[in-house]
């Protein structure tokens, strides 16, 4: 059994360190009169499951001030907007946009409205994007979503005509408010990519009700008034449930799915400039940042190896097991660093090191009362536990405010200060485990502790 751990662990190391491998690395050297010769290749998915193609890469994302990236200002009507409703629209544009790119996979994105006399603007800066024409179809799609039906007093011999169909058809008041979630899936019988809808309750009476009157009847699903597809409705549909299916690769699903759950843009927009952006902050800059915090983190270290001596290498251990792991998972997900972002993560780096700090403090009450090393490292640990959770709980209910993934309107929506939340939650979260367990294991293994 314990080799089996030993393996477990051994798999999971390598796997969390070829993740955090940046670039191709070659190896390369001779022993026992043989050339050794390969190379180290970053981590890529790719595979198929079940007849879905897979594909994932490993790539440490950077933001806007730290890479650069690509900046659009798109102009709005607001011409059939009333006067004292525009700004509100514009405002709601913008959040609609902010959605769309960050469910596109850009995050910290930077989503600016700019006022000119009359005219309103939106400015949009991506950090890193590469297909810069499909993130302008996205954003600019206005993307209203609806249902339609034939009217009653259509002439049944005609009816067959699909052009005369589509310049007669009817709206239902069903449109794409009334969708609670689309998300993309594959189709059971061929695997084409469909989007499947789950529709609100509100939506889910009115999808039964239209159903339920055009059995034998078409009902068209319109986006943009432009058709995807015109199904005839062969029974009455009451889970609240739809599939759109089309002529459509996953990516095209993914759009759909993107701006349907975005919702509609209330005002039109059009792309008045595009150009490529530096990093907000100059090389020099950066690399001061990134000395910063090894200085930080190289001081801590010092600071733990000569107060604690051997506790302290331990904890250093710990901590560098901590940055790999944190690293691993910044590229899994993946997280736009920025410089908020880096600043999180670093925190959270000492909210690690307080772990072990309470840990070490409560096992030397423990010996100064007369108890053994091994008595006085499980009776530490187990006291230290309730003041770590406590502290790490309010930490991270401080990063859920600042992250507010509810949208409260009273809370940060957008910005930088979600990425520095997000860093911090996911540091504290790993600094946790290795702070407790990785330290715990480790000490019982040097220090020869039987469980």
């Amino acid at each position: 059994m314990r080799t089996v751990k030993t393996a477990l662990v051994t798999f999971i190391a390598l796997i969390i360190v070829w993740i955090d491998i940046p670039r191709a690395i070659p190896i390369h050297f001779s022993a026992l009169g043989k050339t050794i010769d390969f190379t180290i290749a970053p981590m890529v998915i790719d595979t198929n499951l079940f007849g879905n193609r897979i594909t994932k890469t490993f790539d440490t994302k950077l933001g806007l001030d730290l890479q650069g990236g690509s900046h659009f200002v798109f102009q709005t009507d607001t011409s059939n907007i009333p006067t004292q409703d525009v700004q509100d629209a514009v405002e709601a544009a913008r959040n609609v946009i902010e959605r769309r790119v960050n469910l596109f996979g850009v995050t910290e994105p930077q989503v600016r409205t700019i006022k000119s006399g009359n005219d309103y603007r939106i400015s949009v800066d991506l950090p890193g994007i590469q297909n810069t024409s499909q993130a302008i179809g996205l954003i600019g799609q206005t993307a209203q979503l609806s249902f339609r039906e034939q009217p009653d007093s259509i002439d049944p011999t005609i009816a067959s005509e699909s052009a005369f169909v589509l310049n007669t058809i009817q709206e239902t008041g069903l449109t794409g408010k009334d969708v609670k979630k689309s998300t993309v899936t594959f189709n059971n019988q061929n695997g084409e990519p469909e989007v499947a809808l789950t529709f609100s309750e509100e939506g889910k009476k009115l999808f039964a009700d239209i159903t339920s009157r055009n059995v034998g009847k078409p009902v068209g699903i319109y986006l943009d008034s432009i058709p995807l597809m015109i199904p005839t409705v062969q029974q009455a549909i009451v889970d609240g449930n739809a599939v759109i299916t089309g002529n459509f690769n996953t990516e095209q699903a993914k759009e759909l799915a993107i701006a349907i759950n975005s919702g509609a843009l209330p005002v039109p927009i059009q792309l008045v400039e595009q150009r490529n952006v530096g990093p907000t902050l100059g090389a020099l800059e950066i690399q001061k940042s990134v000395m910063a915090g090894i200085i930080g983190i190289g001081i801590v270290m010092l600071f733990m190896m000569l107060f604690y001596k051997k506790n302290g290498i331990i904890a250093s251990m710990a901590l560098c097991i901590y940055a790999l792991i944190n690293f691993a998972i910044f590229r899994s997900i993946p997280i736009v660093l920025t410089l908020p972002g880096v600043a999180g993560f670093l925190l959270s780096i000492g909210m690690a090191v307080d772990s072990n700090i309470l840990i070490f403090e409560r096992i030397k009450e423990e010996q100064r009362k007369g108890a053994t090393f091994a008595k006085a490292f499980s009776k530490g640990f187990g006291r230290a536990m309730d003041a770590i959770k406590d502290a790490n709980i309010t930490t991270l209910l401080v990063a859920f405010i600042l992250f507010n993934p509810l949208n409260w309107e009273f809370l940060p929506q957008f910005g930088l200060v979600r990425g520095f939340a997000l860093t911090l939650a996911i540091g504290v979260i790993t600094s946790l485990f290795t702070g407790v367990v990785i330290t715990k294991r480790l000490m019982m293994y040097f220090y020869k502790i039987e469980n």
